[in-house]
């Protein structure tokens, strides 16, 4: 349960340091989950006009002028414009952030973990159930673990994300092509990063669980069938996963995106 836990984290620091600019965290629902109320379809995924992100200063947003093997001290730098919070600063000591926010947002894009890439932010305190009526439930007391990750996005200024995206994208664009993508667009596996988030449910209810070995698997079939980041996503709690969700939005359409090309968060009926 433990080595599944870090899922989350991992999860959720990628999409912060990625949005930030210094790495711009989802890979598509399967195909039954694709085209339901709120989501995109494969065609409208194609429209995405990627090289024209809204409303930023081409001067304040030149790209960086240093090479990806020399370029974390910059973006350490770019972190300080884009939120005080002092967590995400200790977040960012890491070595090779580009490459590895380039590979960890690849990883999440193909429903695979990012825990290879990022090994922080472990959230404090066990993972709580509770049980009521004969059924075991996810303690809501396990949500507050990850207060600080929800707190630290939400910190995020949403224009100079915008800005130090567009000035860490050169660089996000060489790492994600050093994956063995030689064609591939960086930009486009950040749009579809952001639509996992988005297309998250929401679960105001108790969250039914059960035992299986070594963790525990939602009750309920269609949450089971979510990919491994969005169910860790709903284990960070209903409040925390819509001030992500709410913060995420502004950030993408800071960076060109449309209305009609993210599909609004609803909660799980």
């Amino acid at each position: 349960m433990e080595e599944k836990q870090k899922i989350i984290r991992a999860a959720v620091v990628v999409l912060i340091v990625v949005l930030l600019g210094l790495c711009a965290y989802y890979y598509f629902f399967s195909g039954r989950l694709k085209n339901a109320d709120g989501g995109i379809t494969p065609a409208q995924a194609e429209k995405i006009d990627a090289e024209k992100p809204r409303e930023i200063d081409a001067a304040a947003a030149a790209p960086l002028a240093v090479p990806l093997d020399g370029s974390d001290e910059a973006v350490r730098a770019l972190a300080g414009e884009i939120s005080s919070d002092p967590v995400l600063a200790r977040w960012l000591r890491s070595r090779d952030l580009i490459r590895r926010c380039a590979a960890a947002v690849d990883a999440v894009a193909n429903g695979q973990s990012p825990r290879t890439q990022f090994d922080f932010f472990i959230p404090g305190g066990p993972f709580k159930t509770y049980i009521r009526g004969g059924e075991t439930y996810l303690d809501p007391s396990s949500y507050a673990r990850y207060n600080t990750a929800a707190d630290v996005f939400d910190s995020l200024g949403t224009a100079a994300c915008a800005r130090a995206y567009a000035q860490c994208r050169d660089l996000l664009q060489q790492a994600y092509r050093e994956l063995g993508y030689p064609a591939g667009d960086f930009h486009q596996t950040l749009y579809r990063a952001i639509i996992e988030i988005l297309r998250t449910p929401v679960l105001e209810q108790p969250i039914a669980v059960k035992k299986d070995i070594t963790t525990y698997l939602f009750k309920d079939e269609k949450l089971e069938s979510l990919d491994d980041v969005q169910k860790h996503l709903l284990r960070m709690g209903p409040e925390n996963l819509q001030l992500i969700q709410v913060k995420l939005r502004e950030i993408a359409l800071a960076l060109g995106f449309t209305e009609a090309q993210l599909p609004v968060p609803r909660p799980y009926r």
